[in-house]
């Protein structure tokens, strides 16, 4: 007797069971898809925040080699007020800085006694290439200026 209601019951279970058989792919799927891109923002987004600082170093450090290449007429003017950076020579500075680091399409102006750099790095996508995303960037543009002398006053 005991035997018949359990067969029973085992044959109900399964009955019911095939009823809902395939119903969990319908919840795993789509979450899993969001797991996946939730994953990739977090990963690929954080990639593309350290391009961004990335480029905002290089592009400072440019900048300031840039702006180091002084006019050798400039440094021998009565007037120190009057610095003002070589052109090529802060061109070629700035592209020393970049090209170790594989930037080698810097825009580069200079104005006077001011360079300013901008560098764009890239950085390939880890998790979003799924999607088609292949490739994040970052920017950044800087700007440095020959000084003279101090800028702050007092004795010391």
């Amino acid at each position: 007797m005991i035997a018949r209601r359990s067969r029973a019951l085992i044959a109900s279970i399964r009955q019911d069971g095939d009823r809902d058989r395939g119903a969990v792919v319908f919840w795993v799927v789509p979450i899993m898809a969001g797991l996946i891109a939730l994953t990739g923002l977090v990963v690929d987004g954080g990639n593309a925040l350290a391009a961004r600082e990335r480029a905002a170093d290089l592009s400072d450090q440019a900048a300031r080699a840039g702006a180091d290449a002084l006019s050798p007429l400039a440094l021998h003017d009565a007037d120190p007020g009057d610095l003002t950076a070589d052109p090529s020579a802060a061109r070629a500075a700035v592209l020393r800085v970049l090209t170790p680091a594989g930037i080698t399409d810097p825009t580069v102006t200079i104005q006077g006694d001011s360079v300013t750099v901008t560098v764009t790095v890239h950085e390939d996508t880890q998790i979003l290439s799924i999607i088609g995303v292949n490739e994040l960037s970052g920017t950044a543009t800087s700007t440095a200026t020959a000084l003279h002398g101090t800028t702050a006053g007092g004795t010391g």
